[in-house]
């Protein structure tokens, strides 16, 4: 067995991978609790844990910025995830469905995935493929001059596209990626007076990336440093936050982050039930670059259930001293 500091090191090496942008701008929908959130960053994270998992986060980012008029401002953003492993497939498959809500731009998205699960070394590796629904509207805007043909009208377009990804996990590491929009679907929206087309909005290439590592600090203590890059293929911006996690007595948890150019992470979280198969944690940002542009704070909670492992109902072999059973 490697050393604590050789895997360590590896780590650091694996976390350098992550690394080669300059963060500029926030491109997909964030989460501060990313590292609870596997299903939703690649699909070959589908089933991996070998046990059934489910996930409901809600995000309410820029609490308090508003529009002047009408509802808009402030991104809110709903997440609901599954996972769940094919044992006899050697596989997994995944569910996402999100509602992501920017001003006058609302998107609904239902993803399912696949992945087929590779032993490797002493891990496993899932290679996931996705494909799904997304529908996008445009709410109704207020033009300064009725019926201009540049304001689009309150309408929506839906299109189907797909996604790819990896996901290696040992017991105490992981590292994935995905990538989305490979078909590049454009969604097409009318115009005021609805009698041709206002625009176009294509869906670009995306990239997430992510990894972690549990160092065991004591029986009582472990801390968790994790990462995440969001990178836009098409437009060559991207957006990485950083931190780590402290779990006590695998029961109480808490956390720090970074999201560079934007916001300082805290949160706090605890499991519950046999097994800790409940876990509740609750996360809050602080804008900490473009403030004059932002409101202060962000919020969000989110709520994990697994199901216990599938018990290996197979008996273990009976050794006696002339037959074996």
């Amino acid at each position: 067995m490697p050393s604590m500091m050789h895997k360590s090191r590896y780590l650091l090496f694996l976390i350098g991978l992550l690394l080669p942008v300059l963060v500029q701008a926030q491109q997909l929908p964030q989460f501060s609790h990313y590292a609870f959130n596997g299903q939703f960053i690649s699909p070959g994270y589908s089933g991996i844990k070998g046990q059934v998992e489910m996930n409901v986060l809600y995000r309410y980012q820029w609490l308090g910025y508003d529009g002047t008029f009408d509802a808009g401002g402030a991104p809110k953003t709903g997440l609901f995830t599954i996972s769940a492993p094919i044992s006899a497939l050697k596989s997994g498959v995944g569910l996402v469905v999100m509602k992501d809500e920017i001003g006058a731009v609302d998107v609904f998205q239902a993803q399912l995935s696949y992945a087929y699960h590779l032993s490797l070394g002493e891990g496993k590796l899932g290679i996931g493929i996705q494909g799904g629904m997304t529908n996008m509207s445009k709410g109704r805007y207020r033009p300064n001059v009725e019926s201009d043909p540049r304001v689009p009208f309150n309408s929506s377009d839906r299109k189907y596209d797909l996604g790819a990804g990896l996901w290696y996990q040992q017991e105490r590491w992981y590292v994935g990626a995905g990538v989305t929009n490979l078909l590049g679907a454009t969604y097409e929206f009318e115009n005021a007076t609805r009698d041709s087309q206002y625009g176009t909005v294509t869906a670009e290439k995306h990239l997430m990336a992510t990894a972690g590592y549990e160092l065991e600090l004591s029986s009582a203590l472990d801390v968790t440093p994790t990462i995440l890059l969001k990178q836009d293929l098409s437009a060559g911006v991207s957006s990485l936050e950083a931190g780590g996690r402290v779990t006590f007595n695998d029961k109480f948890w808490g956390g720090a982050g970074y999201r560079f150019g934007e916001a300082v992470t805290g949160m706090l979280g605890v499991y519950l039930l046999k097994d800790n198969a409940l876990n509740f944690g609750y996360a809050f940002d602080y804008t900490a670059v473009g403030s004059d542009a932002k409101s202060a704070t962000s919020h969000e909670v989110m709520l994990g259930y697994r199901l216990p492992k599938p018990k290996n109902n197979t008996k273990p072999p009976v050794k006696t001293p002339r037959y074996n059973f």
